[in-house]
Parts: structure tokens; sequence; C-alpha cells
């Protein structure tokens, strides 16, 4: 996923929910009529499908209507960025149904029906660009990716189905690497971009909630407190491959290797709080893992343990 995409999308997860807040907390509250509780969804329905309209709009005249057209086609993409680009489609299409499940709800509308309506909004956001990326040239659509966008979309629901809760995220963390210097058309130029763009320094990660998962309902070991299993890359200066140079200058060959970490979480979304505004951003919030300590297994066997992982 390129980084306009991206960027896209986390504009897209940051709106669902400042939506939610914005449009329906002043009158929510106030009056529980089934009138008010439909005039909410109407107004969440309305602005999600404003900001699905808008992001596509803005995505293909901004990116796509640049490159050559072509007919619909195919492009497998698998073994790109070892895989991590995939994870980063699940992530999104897990967050941006969670947050408008969390959107209908706070508008009033019930378990069932939000997540009926709410939690495909990811998957359906994200195979209309793969839509556009088979129309295009330079790219193509991908089953891998449809794949990726299903199985993100499938935890959510699926949790909500059987659970009525999320007892397992997905999150994202980063931190700077030394790659980018040497592709930084590829990997970013300053921090926002290698944040979007750099996936050496991306960890996708599962959160467990440890209580809901493996205790009972009465027991006082924290609610917030998670156990995270993290995936990342490293040594990628390409996608597919590493590139040998750059702008005339030679790069240092790097070994590629898929890095596991094991690593503390708190589920921001469980912690406590009375006030509407710090719940809804404790819960955006929650899309990040925050620096804890990890232990990091790489496919060459190689252990290592980190005081602060981020």
């Amino acid at each position: 996923m390129n980084s306009l995409k991206q960027i896209i999308i986390f504009i897209s997860l940051i709106s669902c929910i400042k939506t939610s807040d914005a449009q329906i907390n002043n009158n929510l509250y106030i009056n529980d009529s089934i009138n008010k509780v439909k005039k909410n969804v109407a107004i969440i329905a309305g602005t999600e499908a404003a900001i699905y309209a808008g992001t596509m709009s803005g995505l293909y005249f901004l990116w796509y209507a640049g490159y050559e057209q072509s007919s619909f086609h195919f492009h497998n993409d698998n073994a790109d960025w070892l895989q991590m680009d995939k994870i980063g489609h699940s992530m999104s299409a897990y967050q941006l149904g969670l947050l408008s499940y969390e959107a209908f709800r706070l508008a009033g509308w019930d378990e069932k029906h939000s997540m009926l309506y709410g939690g495909p909004f990811g998957f359906l956001y994200l195979t209309t660009v793969e839509i556009f990326d088979g129309f295009s040239s330079g790219w193509g659509f991908s089953w891998g990716d449809m794949i990726a966008n299903a199985l993100g979309t499938g935890l959510f629901m699926g949790q909500q189905a059987l659970w009525h809760e999320q007892r397992i995220s997905m999150k994202y963390s980063f931190h700077p690497t030394q790659y980018p210097q040497y592709r930084p058309d590829l990997l970013g130029s300053n921090f926002i971009e290698q944040m979007l763009k750099d996936y050496n320094g991306q960890t996708i990660w599962l959160s467990f909630n440890i209580k809901s998962l493996f205790l009972n309902d009465d027991s006082r070991f924290p609610a917030w407190l998670n156990i995270a299993l993290g995936y990342s890359g490293d040594g990628m200066t390409g996608s597919f491959y590493n590139a040998t140079s750059y702008n005339g200058q030679e790069i240092p060959q790097f070994n590629r290797t898929r890095q596991f970490i094991l690593s503390p979480d708190i589920d921001l979304s469980r912690i406590p709080v009375n006030n509407k505004f710090l719940k809804s951003a404790l819960k955006l919030a929650n899309v990040i893992k925050l620096p804890m300590p990890a232990l990091m297994l790489d496919s060459e066997g190689r252990f290592s343990a980190y005081w602060i992982y981020f």
C-alpha cells in the first residue's frame, strides 16, 4: 500500500470517531427517544457515506488520474515486503470496521445493527481501493489484499458476534530505522513519511486481553492489561527484492528477515473513565501499541530483548 493510500485511510480512521462525537454528543444523552436515535443514525450513515465518497474521489484524482489506466487486471503481490503490506491491510479493515461500529453505537443503535452495518465499512472502503488498482497499469487487483481485508473485517465482526466485545485487537507501532537513507523515495524522506512507508519500522500487533479471554469476570486482575504478539520485517530496501543502488550510489546489502515480538500491552478502551470525551479519545488512541518491554525472535534464529520497544 503506497503512502498516499495510507494517509487517506488514516484520515478516515480519525474522521469516523471524531464525527461521532461532533455530530451527536450534544443531543444523544438528552433524549433517547426512537426519533432521536433514528436522527443520529442517519447523521452517522450520511457522514460515513460522505467520507467514503470524498476520500475515494480524492484518492482517484490525486493518485490514480496521474498514472496510465488499463483494462481491469490482476496482480500477485503476496511476496512483497515480507507480507507486512498484507497485515497492514487487515489492521486497516479491522480498525475502520471497529470505529464505524462505535459510531453507530454512540448514535444509539443496537448491537446487532451496529455490527452488521458498521463492521463491513473497512472491507467496502478497501475493496474500492483495490478496484482502482485493477484499472491502473502500474498495479492490479490483488486477491491477497482482498483476503487480508476480509480477515481484518472477520476478526472484528466475529468477536462482536461471539462475545459482544473485542478481546483481541489489532494495533500499530513504529520506530525509525536506518533504511530510508538509502531509499528516501520509497521509504520516506522525513519522519511522517517513514511512519507510513518504511515497513522495516512498522510492527502490526495482535493484542490479547488476558482477563476477558482467560479469567473469570469476578477476578481482580486488571481488565486493561493485555499481552501482544507483533510481526515486522527488517532489512528491506525494496518490495520484492532489495535494491543495489539509488541515484548512482551503492546500497549496502541487508538480509531480509521476519521478526516476531512478544510484549505486554494496555487496552486503553478498558480503562475506566466517566468523561465521554476522554473515553472516545482512549478508544481512538487504542489503535497504537504503547512502548513496552519486549522479546524478539527473528527468522534467522536470533533472540533479542528490549527494555522498551516501539
